[in-house]
Order: C-alpha cells, then sequence, then structure tokens
C-alpha cells in the first residue's frame, strides 16, 4: 500500500469510538496479517501491579481481560522510505492488557516476541516496546499451524487452526477487545501514548485443535484450558503516529 493508500484509511472512522484520528500526519506504516486471538478473563489484582502510573485497567462488566494476539508482521516501514522483507516482514506474539488514561482507551503490552533478531532489536530501539527474540514458525493448509517458543521465558503457543465462517454481527465485547486505537509505554520514567489507526477488524470463528500454550509473567499465568474466548482476522493495514508522552 503506498502513501497515498494509506491516507484513505482516514476517510474510514466510522467504527472508531468517539475520538478522532490524530491531525498530524502519521509517521510508520505496517500490515498485521492472519491474526489469531486468544483472550482470558483475569483476576484484576493480578493485573494491577503491571500497570504503570499514569493508566488503568480497563475492564468490560468489572472483569479485567489479557489477550495473546499471534500474527505475522509485514511491510512495516517509515512514511517516506519503502519496506525491506529482511527486517519489515516477521511473524509476532503480543501479550496484552486493556487499560486507559480515562479518555483514550488502549493496550498495554506485557510482551512482545518477533520471529527475528534484527527486526526485535530494531522495533525495540525504535518504537520501545519490548520486544524480545522468539523461535516462531507457522505453516498454511487445509489445517494451518502456528509455533513458538521463547527459551528465554519457558512460554511457548503451538496450535494447528483453521478459519470458520464470519459470525452475523459482532458483540459489544468483540469490539471491546479489538478495536483498540492506543498503545501505551513505559521508558525509563516517562509514561507515552502512540496513536493507531486502521479499519474495522473482520473477525472469523476459530476452530483449533492440538492447541498447547503456556505464558507465565510474574503472578500472571495462561495457558489452554482456561481460555475464555478466540478469534481469527484476515489482518488490517495500520498506519502509527509519533509517541506523544503523557504528563503525570
Amino acid at each position: 500500500m503506498n502513501n497515498f493508500e494509506a491516507n484513505k484509511l482516514l476517510d474510514i472512522i466510522h467504527h472508531r469510538p468517539t475520538w478522532q484520528v490524530p491531525g498530524e500526519r502519521w509517521v510508520w506504516y505496517q500490515e498485521w496479517n492472519r491474526a489469531l486471538f486468544f483472550h482470558w478473563k483475569v483476576d484484576p489484582e493480578i493485573l494491577k501491579s503491571f500497570i504503570p502510573e499514569g493508566i488503568q485497567l480497563d475492564v468490560y462488566n468489572n472483569t479485567a481481560w489479557v489477550s495473546l494476539v499471534a500474527f505475522t508482521m509485514e511491510k512495516i516501514r517509515p512514511r517516506y522510505l519503502p519496506s525491506v522483507s529482511l527486517i519489515s516482514d516477521f511473524h509476532e506474539i503480543n501479550l496484552r492488557t486493556y487499560v486507559t488514561d480515562g479518555e483514550h482507551h488502549g493496550v498495554y503490552f506485557l510482551s512482545i516476541e518477533a520471529q527475528k533478531q534484527l527486526s526485535a532489536i530494531l522495533s525495540r530501539r525504535l518504537s520501545g516496546l519490548p520486544y524480545e527474540k522468539a523461535s516462531i514458525q507457522r505453516k498454511s493448509g487445509y489445517l494451518s499451524a502456528y509455533d513458538a517458543d521463547n527459551s528465554q521465558t519457558g512460554n511457548y503457543l503451538k496450535v494447528d487452526y483453521r478459519m470458520e465462517e464470519q459470525p452475523k454481527t459482532k458483540t459489544e465485547l468483540d469490539r471491546w477487545l479489538t478495536e483498540r486505537y492506543y498503545l501505551y509505554l513505559e521508558k525509563g520514567n516517562r509514561l507515552y501514548r502512540y496513536a493507531i489507526h486502521h479499519k474495522e477488524w473482520n473477525l472469523f470463528n476459530l476452530k483449533t485443535a492440538n492447541l498447547h500454550l503456556s505464558y507465565n509473567i510474574g503472578a500472571l499465568s495462561l495457558s489452554a484450558e482456561n481460555i475464555e474466548m478466540v478469534h481469527y482476522s484476515d489482518g488490517v493495514n495500520v498506519i502509527a503516529w509519533q509517541q506523544g508522552m503523557i504528563n503525570r
């Protein structure tokens, strides 16, 4: 997608919450493709220790959520430069919870894993987000597969899956979990907020088989047995703005 086509994304905002897109020019383009979403209900008390001062947990009907999103990042590039597939294209897993600063509802990453070492290093340096290297492979077929293993943390995801039908309607919770347009980051003693924009996620039902999953961070323990919801999406084209510092 060239810059002209990317700018056309700004004409499609009906699906966003009440706040509008930033008035400044976007600085990054990227694609989040073939995404698997796994969602858990989590005790808010477990999550509070992860959340930096200046934002708070965002809850749905008094329930906190954590989501693992396994996808393929493609064509990431600065606004005025081409993407370089060696660096720009890689499989990624992010583990996130839901937060708000009182006005903007977004996500806070508990971990981010990238397939390529160089991509992890550059992404961490350029964005400040907590990227680290993990072994990630995926294959397509009647039953596709996503296989990830982080030797440093012991966290892993192994699943065979198939995309199924698209539901006729989305629930309010479906939208709450997926339509998020801000990312929060604590770096040093400062808190930052990234704004992003994309079309509404196309969500499909997901059929899984041979699902083995374990993600443990501090007191947080996630497994295949206690997954509450799953989604699949073919993906979105994303534009992102420069990070902004939040006073706290």
